[in-house]
């Protein structure tokens, strides 16, 4: 008998999301979300119902433990929502929906799934976890016949790094796994993989046209869910990287809109003026918020008005889809801050009440701490904004690590405003919960940006992994990949050698690398799997000293631990009395050098070689 239910219950949903033939025989051309599950913190769902003059139908269904509350129609009547009730004795099934016209009955069945064992209680990513934050059509080749798709202008064009398609896409992602697990990262954040039919500049996924869909020249909906699952088996998390400002101009509603609204501006053309201060600042005037959070990015990027709650809820039930949909680890925001205030409050609250412990990152790019910790959770503010939002990309920490490292030292720059911008922890709830990066795939790549000096870009990446936060490194860095100084976004999402057929260099074998490249790979490799085993790293407490010498010293411990890092850039070695460090080193007097293995004594002073980061072991 259960045999004979699980084979129905699966025809049913292969007819479901292949129902373009049904649809357009019964009026109806999309119900979104498309499924949902049994079981949700939340027993209530709204279903976006579009098809022609669907509004003049009445609906009913007839489902133990499932009921309608209301049925709301809008002034265009090719959309009806439908707002429903799931009573926790629900069980899995097909939901009739029942459109009635006069004589004419549509009869469509919803799937109501089965959540997977524990999903509300999923782990998110933290800072046991290492990011790698990829751009998928750059990444790999895996399967080059969806490298062009019928209905897709947007072709392949490899000759162009600004703008065209080179057709990486998620079978390339899971042919890599490997590779990504051997170096030691333990979590993806691929850059969206969502429809974006755009006639042009579709690559990067942040315009997209079909939110509960895959891009055909990345894959299926399928796809992407074996992925999230090949790489689970691996020790990888998957973030989903999600927008909720805009939209693209060629997304399936501009043909159709819902209602006048749907869009900030109803749907006109008023371009934002980054004006990111504006949210937190008390003397802002309303008309300055206001073309923060409704401005558009450009014409192509059409900004949501989330205050319609209409949109607002469609969002909401569009990011929980997800996360059930392909068991993600996290979530990605991408231009979090521009997002309507009070819509964020409440998307993040939904979120995090219906995934307790999962982790999501907003993008809030200012320089500023107080800006950016203004949306983390536990943030007190005198206008009694509440957000749920657990962690933000640390740009301000990011800048003073880049630039420190190629200033001259002196108490205002290098290696003290490094300092000083930690300092700055004090501004945030829960500092440690932030997501700190070399390099993404918006700013230019680490290695130009210090002058091409192997050097330097080791001891970013040994601060970025042995900071206070949750690091997140960008493909390509292990193999010193280059880009222009200035932001140029082309030129830093070149294609990963070794992802497409007939590359001459291979970084996933290492094949045609330079011998400077293999080193800083391996230096890469090794420090991301000591890393994986380091509580003190993962959750011990800080103690930094300010900078001397042209050198900067802090320590991780916790009460199992002591690690000692220190960043030389002197170009010469540097001695350091250890006296200094006794607040926290006590009678200690040997310790174990992490990158070289090599017993050293601290009893006295350790010596710190030229331009690099030392980082010891503590006995």
């Amino acid at each position: 008998m259960m045999k004979k239910i699980v084979f129905n219950f699966t025809m049913l949903i292969t007819l479901v999301m292949s129902a373009g033939a049904f649809a357009s025989t019964n009026n109806i051309e999309r119900i979104e979300p498309g499924s949902w599950w049994v079981g949700m913190k939340s027993d209530r769902l709204q279903l976006m119902v579009h098809g022609d003059n669907i509004a003049a139908y009445t609906v009913d269904v007839t489902y133990p433990g499932v009921r309608i509350d209301s049925v709301a129609t809008v002034k265009n009547r090719n959309y009806v929502f439908i707002n429903l009730i799931i009573q926790p004795d629900a069980v899995a099934g097909s939901v009739d929906l029942l459109f009635k016209n006069g004589g004419k009955l549509i009869t469509y069945p919803y799937p109501l799934l089965a959540r997977v064992k524990n999903s509300a209680n999923r782990k998110g990513f933290s800072n046991s976890d290492v990011i790698l934050n990829l751009v998928p059509d750059r990444f790999a080749n895996g399967d080059p016949r969806n490298d062009n798709v019928v209905g897709f202008t947007d072709r392949l064009n490899r000759s162009s790094n600004e703008a065209g398609r080179h057709g990486g896409d998620i079978q390339g992602i899971i042919d890599h796994l490997d590779y990504i697990a051997a170096m030691g990262y333990t979590a993806i954040w691929p850059t969206p993989l969502i429809e974006n039919n755009q006639k042009n500049y579709s690559y990067h996924g942040y315009a997209a046209t079909d939110t509960y869909k895959i891009d055909a020249r990345f894959g299926t909906n399928e796809d992407f869910k074996r992925m999230v699952a090949l790489a689970k088996q691996k020790g990888i998390g998957v973030i989903q990287d999600i927008v909720l400002n805009h939209i693209g101009s060629e997304h399936w509603w501009m043909k159709d809109m819902p209602m006048q609204d749907w869009l900030s501006f109803d749907g006109k053309f008023v371009a934002t003026k980054h004006a990111h201060s504006t949210v937190s600042d008390p003397y802002a005037s309303k008309e300055d918020q206001k073309n923060f959070t409704a401005g558009w990015f450009t014409e192509n990027m059409p900004d949501m008005n989330q205050q319609n709650p209409f949109v607002a809820t469609y969002q909401i039930q569009n990011s929980i889809w997800w996360v059930e949909y392909a068991g993600l680890s996290g979530i990605r925001v991408d231009t979090y801050g521009y997002s309507d205030t009070a819509f964020l409050s409440e998307w993040s609250h939904r979120l995090t009440d219906e995934y307790p412990n999962l982790n999501i990152v907003g993008e809030e790019w200012s320089l500023n701490p107080a800006i950016v910790s203004y949306w983390q959770k536990g943030k007190i503010h005198a206008n009694g904004y509440v957000s749920y939002l657990p962690s933000l990309m640390d740009f301000p920490l990011n800048n003073a690590l880049r630039n420190a490292l190629v200033e001259d030292e002196s108490m205002e720059s290098g290696l003290s405003n490094l300092y000083k911008e930690l300092a700055n922890d004090s501004q945030y709830p829960n500092p440690s919960n932030l997501v700190l990066f070399e390099g993404n795939h918006d700013v230019s790549r680490l290695y130009s940006v210090l002058n091409d000096d192997v050097d330097l870009v080791k001891m970013a990446l040994a601060y970025v992994l042995t900071a206070p936060r949750i690091p997140q490194l960008y493909y390509g860095t292990e193999i010193l990949m280059k880009s222009k100084k200035e932001r140029d976004d082309g030129a830093a999402r070149q294609d990963f050698p070794g992802g497409w057929a007939g590359d001459k260099v291979n970084a996933f074998n290492g094949v045609g690398l330079t011998d400077e490249q293999k080193n800083l790979q391996n230096y890469l490799k090794k420090l991301l799997n000591w890393r994986k085993t380091q509580s003190a790293i993962h959750s011990g407490k800080l103690l930094h000293y300010t900078p001397d010498q042209g050198t900067y010293t802090y320590f991780r411990f916790d009460q199992h631990k002591i690690i000692m890092v220190v960043l030389n850039k002197n170009k010469i070695s540097t001695e350091l009395a250890t006296k200094r460090f006794s607040e926290i080193l006590g009678t200690h007097t040997n310790a174990v050098d992490v990158l070289s293995g090599k017993n050293i004594t601290i009893e006295k002073s350790v010596t710190v070689p030229a331009r690099s980061a030392l980082i010891l072991e503590v006995e």
